[in-house]
């Protein structure tokens, strides 16, 4: 643990943990990580202030201030009619919208990691709505798109046997695990007011659903 980037295995063994849990970790975004080449890679210090959130209860609250704030992470030409039917199609073109921010250095990496997060386990989180969502060293702060699905989704694998019609794709960079935590879970308590839904489904044009959400 004395050099500053570490591998797998010195995680591992930090941790007290198995090489396939930390690999398992850095896969699902869930430690910050990178890769070099092909191999992951981990900062010591992110990888010690990642264990300190988890040890000390109610830590991340008091360290995360950012409020969710829907002007500073989604712009109205980020929203967009998906005239996709299946999953794959849908989160291909919601990415490649994502991918348009300036936030998003690498497309390629974007799509394919949001493909990848997908194949682990489906975002559908019922209700409607999906949230696909990933950190990414190639993301320089956090930003997102929005999908309204005028043909609703059915190969979502959801929760409730209820077809997708709402995507919220959200990028992050990997030292922001709170604030994507905290966007994660506040668009889901959004939406989890029909009105809400109902009138997101049925907006005429991308600005109306994007001052939904503003004034949401």
């Amino acid at each position: 643990m004395e050099d500053n980037i570490l591998t797998i295995e010195e995680v591992a063994n930090y941790l007290r943990v198995s090489d396939r849990t930390v690999y398992d970790w850095a896969q699902k975004g869930e430690i910050p990580a990178g890769k070099i080449g092909t191999v992951w890679r981990f900062k010591k210090s992110e990888v010690e202030k990642w264990v300190n959130e988890r040890l000390s209860s109610g830590s991340q609250n008091q360290t995360d201030v950012t409020p969710v704030q829907v002007k500073n992470i989604l712009s109205p030409d980020r929203v967009i009619f998906v005239s996709q039917s299946s999953k794959h199609d849908a989160l291909v073109e919601l990415a490649d919208t994502l991918s348009t921010a300036p936030q998003v250095k690498h497309a390629d990496e974007l799509i394919a990691e949001i493909l990848k997060r997908e194949e682990l386990m489906s975002t559908a989180i019922g209700r409607g709505i999906a949230i696909p969502h990933v950190r990414l060293s190639s993301v320089t702060d956090l930003v997102m798109a929005v999908g309204i699905c005028r043909t609703p989704i059915a190969d979502f694998q959801t929760i409730d046997d209820v077809p997708v019609n709402l995507l919220f794709m959200i990028a992050a960079a990997y030292n922001q695990h709170s604030y994507y935590l905290k966007t994660l879970s506040y668009f889901s308590a959004k939406l989890k007011k029909k009105e809400l839904r109902d009138s997101l489904a049925a907006a005429s044009t991308k600005l109306d659903a994007y001052n939904l959400l503003l004034q949401a």
